[in-house]
């Protein structure tokens, strides 16, 4: 099932997406919240009247870097033995078709597509046997990031936590095997990445267990799974779309910060 969140008339909603074709797909409109048992209402609305918003709005988000070996060499680093994780804060998020705002300390702002897991459930020290009970479902991301602030301050706080920095969407796919899927992201129509999830380093349940060790994690969490090799620039006045396999497109523009 595809869950997005959407607004229309001034209210925000959640809905189950039907259809195949872009321009004929319509929301099922959701009764409640879909982190618990909920029912469709059967008031349905087209998606074309809608405006599809960041499909969750996450407490944290919990990111992993390096969990493509070519891309941590791409940049010169070392494959880590252990998962290795960030954190982006919940104002940075953006959803479909908003705007990515290139940041006024910065000269060199990259792309990252990344798969990213939605959490559904409480929980912590999650067991290897139980991750998959926890995940809800599985959504498009995009780790912008500042490099030349990255590589300056090392600490990567204001690099890849600055506002519009983690795009997420369209919506969040919940029936998924996300062990083989192809991720890809182009810039201008151009393709700069391309690779498949069975590439990270660390799979989903060794990051799930990994994080869920230190902390809870809460309904609406997400976590941010490692990009493939192919990062690179964005200038202003670039459209930028991360596309998975078995999930969908999350395109955004990037414009000047005002």
């Amino acid at each position: 099932m595809r869950i997005a969140r959407f607004s229309i008339d001034g209210n925000v909603a959640f809905g189950a997406i039907e259809g195949d074709k872009q321009d004929e797909l319509v929301l099922d409109i959701i009764k409640g919240i879909p982190f618990a048992d909920f029912e469709l209402s059967g008031t349905k609305v087209p998606v074309s009247k809608v405006r599809l918003l960041p499909p969750v709005l996450p407490n944290k988000v919990v990111a992993f870097g390096r969990n493509y070996a070519e891309h941590a060499r791409e940049l010169g680093n070392e494959v880590p033995d252990a998962p290795f994780a960030f954190f982006k804060p919940s104002t940075s998020v953006i959803g479909p078709g908003d705007e990515i705002r290139y940041p006024s300390f910065s000269e060199e702002v990259h792309h990252e597509a990344e798969l990213a897991v939605v959490i559904g459930r409480m929980c912590r020290e999650v067991p290897r046997e139980r991750v998959k009970d926890v995940i809800f479902g599985y959504t498009c991301a995009n780790d912008i990031t500042a490099r030349d602030v990255q590589k300056r301050e090392k600490q990567w706080a204001r690099a890849k936590g600055f506002d519009s920095s983690c795009p997420l969407g369209p919506w969040v796919e919940t029936d998924l095997d996300a062990s083989d899927l192809t991720i890809q992201l182009t810039v201008n129509g151009q393709q700069r990445q391309l690779g498949r999830t069975s590439e990270m380093i660390h799979s989903i349940e060794d990051l799930i267990v990994n994080i869920s060790e230190a902390m809870t994690l809460l309904p609406g969490d997400v976590i941010l799974t490692g990009t493939p090799a192919g990062v690179g620039p964005l200038n202003v006045g670039d459209e930028v779309a991360v596309t998975i396999e078995g999930i969908g497109t999350l395109t955004n523009k990037v414009v000047k910060r005002g």
